[in-house]
């Protein structure tokens, strides 16, 4: 009978690149790549190949409007109010963070699917006009503990580009206090 070692091992890391350049992340090598249902884009990826219920996803959603720092309290009713659709959650921990007008929400919760019980770690972030979601979950709270390390590898290198970070900096995206300088014509003027 083959015993799991009392951690998981780590036989290499990939990572896995947005198509549209959105996000990145590292994820274990040897892990399992699975498309994600309900049309969204993104990519999830698990320790088992057959029904994968302990895994790392992420996923990206284009907004209809930008998102700004003054819509936080907005949003973050709409998280709780999404959270509260499963089944018997236990709140672990909450952080907001607002880095100028990107917002993240990160949460840790346990939740009943049927008869199991999960635990998740879930990053919601609000990127000028992206919704991106990053999940860790845990098939079980013994599973979530378990493969804990390969699920914060792969929140501490999950990236933005430069050009997200960019269209979400305040000062970068006001508009300018001064008027444009009045346009001076230049050359020989024509006599009429």
């Amino acid at each position: 009978m083959n015993q799991r070692p009392a951690r998981p091992q780590w036989t290499g890391v990939d990572t896995y690149a947005d198509p549209l350049g959105r996000f990145s992340f590292r994820i274990p090598s040897d892990w399992h790549r699975f498309e994600l249902e309900h049309n969204l884009e993104g990519v999830l990826f698990a320790p088992a190949q057959v029904d994968p219920q302990t895994f790392i996803s992420a996923w990206v959603r284009k907004l209809e409007t930008n998102v700004v720092l003054e819509d936080q309290a907005l949003l973050r009713e709409g998280v709780a109010e999404g959270l509260e659709q499963l089944g018997e959650l236990a709140l672990e921990s909450e952080d907001d963070s607002a880095y100028g007008n990107l917002l993240k929400f990160e949460r840790i919760y346990s939740f009943h699917d049927g008869v199991a019980t999960r635990k998740r770690k879930v990053w919601i972030m609000y990127v000028d006009k992206w919704q991106i979601v990053v999940t860790y979950q845990g098939e079980s709270p013994e599973e979530y503990e378990y493969w804990l390390p390969m699920g914060n590898y792969a929140f501490f290198h999950f990236n933005i580009p430069q050009e997200l970070w960019f269209a979400t900096d305040r000062d970068l995206n006001q508009p300018s206090p001064l008027a444009a300088p009045e346009r001076v014509k230049r050359g020989r003027q024509s006599q009429a």
